[in-house]
Formats: C-alpha cells, sequence, structure tokens
C-alpha cells in the first residue's frame, strides 16, 4: 500500500505533493526496534519514553516514511501531526482496509462484569452456530486459537492487527477506561457499545468519579452509523449515561427501564434463576453463576443477542449451559465441604457481589484472602477493608503484587488500615500462599472463602508454597491433603 493511501485517513496530514516520493508500506510500527524495511514509523511520546527519540533509530532499520508530532526534517517522507497517538489507530485501520467493518463488533465498558458479559455474549453467539473472536483481560481468543495478552484493552496498533487476522463474523471486546482515555480505540467501529456499571476504582488515574464517567462514556464515540449503546439502567451511571445518550440521539437498549427490559422475581439458589421482561414478551432465564451481579451482566447479553436477532429459545438454552470464564467465580470444593472459591474481584462493588452471593446461598461462615496492588489507587483501600469487615467472618491481608511499592511500607499499612477498619476481624499474612493454606486449614463445611484481586494471573513473586497462581496454590494442597489420606 502506498503512503499517499496510508495516510489519507489524517485529515492533520500535509498534501503528498511536498514528498518527492510515495513509498511503499509494508507495515505500521510504533516501537524502533520492530521497524524494517519499508514501514511506517509512529513516533508516540509515550508515559515513560518518547518515540521521536528514536526516529533515527527507525530510518536506519529500513522506516519508509515516519508520522510525528515535532517539526522535523528527514531524508524519508515526514508527516506532522497534531496527535500521534490517535493517528496511530487511524493510520492503522486504513493499512489493514478498515477491519473493524468486516467484522460484528462488540464493545463492553464498565468498572465490573467486563469479562463476564463478553464471555457469555461469545458463548450466546457460538451456541447459534456463529464464529466470534474475543479480546479481553484473560485472554485473546481469534479463529479458535488462545492468545496471552497483557492488557485489558490491547493498544491501537494490535487491535487493528488482530481484527485483520480475525476470519470470525463476530468480535467482543472489552474497552477499559484507560484505553477509552489513552486513545487505543482510535480507529475502532463498533456495532453495540455495552456500559454494565460504574464504581470506584481507577482513581489513581482519573481524576474523579466524574472524569472516569466522562472517559468510560467515549466508547460511544466509536459506534458505526447505526449502531446501538446497550445500557444498564440498574445503576445511577447508567441512569446518567443514558440520559446524556438520548440528548446526542444515539440508538439505546436500555435493561432497567419498562419501556425496554426489565429483570423481575429473582431467585438465588444454587443457581440462578429470573424473569426478564423484553418487548412485551416474559423469558424466563436460568443460569449457573450466582450472584445478582451476574443475573446484570447474563440480561445484558440477552438483550444484546436478542437485537442481534438470535432466536430467544437458543440464547435461553445458552446461558443455561455457560462453562464459566477463569479465574471468574472458580470454586474448588475442601473436604470437609467448605467453598473456596477464586474471582479477580478488586473493587468494593465487586467484593459486596461475591460476598453476598454466598450469603445468599446460606453461607454459615464467609472469609477472605486479597491484598492491594502496590502503585494503584489507594482511596479504595479502605473502603474494601470495611466491605469485608461487614460481610466476613474472618479475612486475610496478603502483600503481593507490589509493583513499586516497597513490602515494609505496604504491611505498615495494611496493619493500620486492619487495625482502624477491622473490626477485629482482619489478620495480615503477607505472604499470599501461607493465609489460602491457613484458610484451608481452619475451613468447615457450609464456609465460604474467596480469594480474590487475582483471578487467573500469575503472582509476581515466589511465596512459601511451590505454586504460581491463588488455583495452584488450591490444588497443591488439595492433593497434599488426599496424599495425607492415603497414608
Amino acid at each position: 500500500m502506498k503512503l499517499s493511501q496510508v495516510i489519507k485517513c489524517l485529515k492533520d496530514s500535509g498534501e503528498m505533493d511536498v514528498f518527492t516520493n510515495d513509498p511503499e508500506i509494508r507495515g505500521v510500527e510504533m516501537d524502533s526496534r520492530k521497524v524494517g524495511k519499508g514501514s511506517l514509523f509512529v513516533a508516540i511520546k509515550g508515559f515513560q519514553t518518547d518515540g521521536h527519540h528514536f526516529i533515527g533509530q527507525a530510518v536506519e532499520n529500513g522506516a519508509a516514511a515516519v508520522v510525528g508530532e515535532e517539526a522535523l526534517e528527514l531524508n524519508v517522507p515526514y508527516i506532522q501531526v497534531t496527535d500521534s497517538r490517535t493517528s496511530l489507530g487511524k493510520l492503522a485501520s486504513c493499512f489493514y482496509d478498515r477491519p473493524s467493518r468486516k467484522h460484528k463488533i462488540i464493545g463492553i465498558t464498565g468498572t465490573n462484569g467486563k469479562t463476564t458479559t463478553a464471555y457469555i455474549l461469545k458463548h450466546i453467539l457460538e451456541a447459534a452456530g456463529r464464529t466470534c473472536s474475543l479480546l479481553g483481560t484473560v485472554s485473546n481468543i481469534i479463529n479458535n486459537k488462545e492468545y496471552k495478552t497483557s492488557n485489558t484493552t490491547p493498544d491501537a496498533l494490535q487491535i487493528q492487527k488482530m481484527l485483520s487476522k480475525s476470519l470470525d463474523e463476530f468480535v467482543v471486546m472489552e474497552i477499559s477506561s484507560h484505553a477509552l482515555e489513552q486513545s487505543r480505540t482510535e480507529g475502532l467501529e463498533l456495532d453495540y457499545g455495552l456500559f454494565t456499571n460504574l464504581a470506584h476504582d481507577h482513581l489513581d488515574y482519573h481524576e474523579n468519579m466524574d472524569q472516569y464517567f466522562h472517559d468510560k462514556k467515549k466508547i460511544f464515540t466509536l459506534l458505526k452509523d447505526g449502531g446501538k449503546g446497550v445500557i444498564n439502567f440498574y445503576n445511577s451511571w447508567g441512569e446518567k449515561m443514558a440520559e446524556d445518550l438520548q440528548k446526542e440521539k444515539i440508538p439505546l437498549i436500555m435493561l432497567g427501564d419498562e419501556k425496554f427490559c426489565s429483570i423481575k422475581d429473582v431467585a438465588i439458589n444454587g443457581r440462578t434463576v429470573f424473569i426478564l421482561e423484553m418487548k412485551g414478551q416474559s423469558f424466563e432465564i436460568e443460569f449457573p453463576l450466582p450472584g445478582h451481579h451476574n443475573v446484570y451482566n447474563a440480561a445484558m447479553a440477552f438483550m444484546t443477542g436478542f437485537d442481534l436477532g438470535i432466536d430467544p429459545a437458543d440464547i435461553i438454552k445458552a446461558l443455561a449451559a455457560f462453562p464459566g470464564i477463569p479465574g471468574r467465580f472458580e470454586t474448588i470444593i475442601h473436604p470437609l465441604g467448605a467453598k473456596f472459591v477464586v474471582d479477580y474481584a478488586h473493587t468494593v462493588d465487586a467484593f459486596e457481589y461475591c460476598l453476598e452471593a454466598a450469603r445468599e446461598q446460606g453461607a454459615e461462615r464467609i472469609s477472605q484472602i486479597y491484598g492491594f496492588r502496590g502503585g494503584r489507587d489507594q482511596s479504595k483501600r479502605m473502603d474494601m477493608i470495611k466491605a469485608s469487615a461487614k460481610y466476613c467472618h474472618k479475612f486475610y491481608l496478603t502483600a503481593d503484587d507490589l509493583n513499586d511499592e516497597s513490602e515494609d511500607e505496604m504491611i505498615s499499612q495494611l496493619q493500620r488500615l486492619n487495625k482502624e477498619f477491622g473490626c477485629g476481624k482482619g489478620e495480615v499474612i503477607p505472604d499470599r500462599t501461607l493465609a489460602i493454606q491457613k484458610a484451608w486449614r481452619e475451613a468447615r463445611e457450609n464456609d465460604w472463602i474467596f480469594i480474590t484481586g487475582k483471578g487467573p494471573e500469575a503472582y509476581q513473586k515466589p511465596f512459601a508454597l511451590p505454586a504460581e497462581s491463588d488455583l495452584e496454590t488450591l490444588n497443591l494442597l488439595l492433593e497434599s491433603g488426599r496424599k495425607q489420606a492415603v497414608l
């Protein structure tokens, strides 16, 4: 593809007649180390490094042209733009021939429920005989092949590459507020934008809840002509989102508005059952995952599938057979009958969803194990401990995923917060595996023990027990118990 064809998507680019040649572009890169002959290098001012410092290296490596923000003269075509970060997604979309338009794309944002709703939708679509890629927190799945992921939402270049690679009819994506604010979604075009909820999180990055909401709202600027918003109206931020989008004349499907779709008669006892009333019809839904939050997740997926034209009977059948998600309410049964649950929950709302679900299912005692991620929103830590103290018989605070915080500082803060807000129920055990082991040894029938905050993620450092994740720790303890029983 010629340079002139790639940059035609940039409104602020110069006219091609300023160049003496129109080179063939063989790829788009933002990492100078990946540049090869014929690459278009996009220099981005990052949070830690400035790509403009590596333009010389990119040209040496064979870059046929460069895009950047500074006024420069090079011996290859150079296009100066006002914002190279937003230009990257547009250029990548153009280079890969606008791959968004080759799929039905469903983007999901919200503090909680993104992953679960994404997996439910993928399951519904595939059960109905459709093919579906998934980009998200747990993994990226393209053409039925799974790839590891480092972020909830990839960078703009990777998004366009993956969309181009996908041969699937549908693509379901989790879209984080960070990705929206950082223009990682530039060049992406959605058929549906889902907003699940908003809760206290990431205020170390966003200035306040209003800014957090504003950044989430950017997902709806990505809608294709005729694209629709799907809003959970059962929370105040959902109401505000719907109100704003209605003023902007964006077509909406609203969960919780009687004119659109509403939830009735929720019963949670082992399995979750509820009635969904939609467009004058009434549907009884049975769903394997417990908790009212999963009612909302299942309902959002149902509404989207229904609007896509999938037979409601097929959606209901798919929901009843949903197999679950790695690291989301994964359950291991203790030999004495206690339930150990591994979940990614890392906000106050998510804590309460999990702990309330255990209460609703008759837990006699509830315990919890978790730590705080270093370098992240500290303003929610006190409220997380208060939530644990409210619902739990006992909880354990651990020091893991420290990032840039020192372990001594983290332990000191855990001890202080536990003393002030733990109501005598908390205990600080820095080693996560030893905390899990203690809860395992103390467990008894009808106990529920939640291990939250990491889900399927690997530990960042070695702990006392030879395991690399929460699930591995539990399986190690389970197997150890079996061996002792045999002896």
